[in-house]
């Protein structure tokens, strides 16, 4: 029971200003229980009677995802169980029913090494070969829109990954809270924190591509800019990953996998590439073995940044025997 005021004490409310966390604080509780266990009263100090009003500080509302975050989610678990259904998101990595022998390798990490998903139709994409040769650090940077626990469950699923992008180069692949390859896991409703984000971190970077970004067509469930600098960008120093938020468990690890490695330096894909993520049909949800020979191939000491399809050919096709255990020819 709350003892009565002082007689001395002025008829007044005390403020408690509980606008951040909705509750006095437990030190200040204690404070006051001692008070009243020591006078059965709490004498306050003089002072005005009227308190000026402070400043309000802004509440941090909870999230709720809007009408089209909404929809985006329902959409991608749609298409993911449309997928899975149609035996597509594949994770046993491939088998008898997709033979492929180091002349296949050679071939298909020329096309997903040299040339470029996106560039113009009249150079045909060919281009030199780009890779990092830095170490590689990712960082992982959570939308508003993303729980705690989904950060979590992907940051755990980002650093098992890396492990094993490690294991198989042989080159520097870490996850920290700094880096040079962004990752980025935000939603649609996390547009400005996205476009503000991509902003600082390449900031050369067009309006149109800044948009891509911030807010993607639906049928873009994750994208991937990686390079170097104007004056040597096949030598790659930076990266920004986009991961939409709305995508179920399975599709989002998926994109992980594809956009992670191609940022490596593998950036095209190809309807050739069987079993593998380098394609656009979806069969494949993760990283499979075959994948794993390309990015081996790409980060054999034998090839250099910014060597040329016709130059690396010979060297490409001798890797590739070796790791396919052919050393016949």
């Amino acid at each position: 029971m709350l003892a009565p005021p002082c007689p001395s004490e002025p008829d007044r409310v005390n403020p408690r200003d509980n606008t951040n966390t909705g509750a006095r604080p437990l030190g200040a509780l204690l404070a006051l229980s001692a008070a009243l266990a020591l006078g059965g009263c709490l004498a306050l100090a003089p002072g005005p009677k009227d308190t000026p009003r402070p400043t309000p500080r802004p509440i941090k509302p909870v999230y709720t995802p809007s009408v089209e975050a909404q929809t985006l989610t329902k959409y991608y678990a749609d298409l993911e169980q449309d997928l899975l259904t149609r035996g597509l998101l594949r994770t046993d990595g491939g088998g008898p029913e997709t033979p492929y022998d180091a002349e296949d390798l050679a071939e298909r990490f020329e096309t997903l090494a040299f040339y470029d998903e996106y560039a113009s139709a009249t150079d045909g994409g060919a281009g030199g070969m780009g890779r990092w040769e830095q170490p590689v650090r990712l960082e992982p940077i959570f939308g508003p829109s993303v729980t705690k626990a989904q950060a979590e469950k992907d940051r755990a699923t980002l650093t098992a990954y890396a492990a094993r992008l490690a294991r198989i180069t042989g080159h520097p692949v870490t996850v920290g809270t700094s880096g040079n390859f962004t990752v980025l896991f935000a939603g649609v409703d996390d547009a400005d924190f996205v476009e503000d984000k991509v902003r600082r971190l390449l900031p050369n970077l067009s309006d149109s591509d800044v948009a891509l970004f911030a807010t993607p067509p639906r049928k873009f469930y994750c994208l991937v800019f990686a390079g170097g600098p104007q004056r040597d960008p096949l030598n790659y120093s930076r990266g920004v990953a986009l991961i939409r938020a709305e995508q179920p468990d399975l599709m989002r690890e998926s994109c992980i996998h594809e956009e992670i490695a191609q940022g490596l330096g593998l950036r095209n894909d190809s309807p050739k590439a069987r079993p593998s993520i380098f394609n656009d049909d979806d069969e494949f949800a993760r990283l499979t073995s075959h994948d794993e020979k390309l990015l081996q191939i790409l980060y054999d000491r034998r090839l250099r940044v910014g060597m040329s399809a016709p130059e690396a050919k010979p060297i490409v096709e001798r890797i590739a025997q070796e790791v396919m255990g052919d050393l016949s020819l």
